[in-house]
């Protein structure tokens, strides 16, 4: 829940999770894109929130698994994976030197050309399993467009394709305006 007065809870994947570190520990990462978002990021550090979750199922992963990551968890992959990580420009590429610590292969892309390959991430998507075809699965989280995209691409080369479905609902109009629409 993010502020007061904000009818919508925000739909938010887990980043990493960590047991007794020296507490448990999960992290998430998000991008300030309105006023729920803009409040959560205000928080301080040890301010309490109210969360509903986890939810949803998460990826399934054999421990010695090597996948092909779009935008996803490194975390237990002990180096065998492939990262690709994609944003809008260079200032929007985070965690890079994250993935570079748990995954054998970073690539990057950004939609202007200001760092790694210039365009859209399922184009490197392609171009790894076109090269590599031995991941047991593509995992992949971001807007459903991009997933729509990736999970194409993993479907021609016969890779199962996981993707993390983050979606905020919008109540339809009708709804919103106090009419409900039977």
């Amino acid at each position: 829940k993010c502020g007061e007065g904000l009818l919508l809870r925000r739909p938010i994947s887990v980043c990493s999770c960590q047991q007794d570190e020296p507490e448990d520990l999960l992290s998430i990462v998000f991008e300030v894109r309105g006023e729920g978002t803009d409040w959560l990021a205000r928080r301080p550090v040890g301010h309490s929130l109210d969360v509903l979750g986890l939810a949803g199922n998460g990826f399934t992963m054999k421990p010695e698994g090597r996948y092909l990551l779009v935008r996803g968890c490194a975390q237990y992959t002990a180096g065998r994976s492939t990262a690709i990580l994609g944003g809008r420009s260079k200032d929007k590429i985070i965690l890079t030197n994250c993935f570079e610590d748990e995954c054998a292969k970073v690539l990057i892309a950004t939609d202007d050309g200001s760092l790694g390959h210039h365009g859209f991430v399922d184009a490197l998507v392609r171009q790894e399993l076109s090269e590599d075809k031995n991941y047991d699965a593509v995992l992949a989280c971001g807007p459903k467009p991009m997933l729509r995209n990736v999970a194409k691409v993993a479907e021609e080369f016969g890779i199962p394709c996981q993707v993390s479905m983050e979606e905020r609902r919008r109540l339809p109009q009708a709804c919103v305006q106090g009419r409900p629409r039977l």
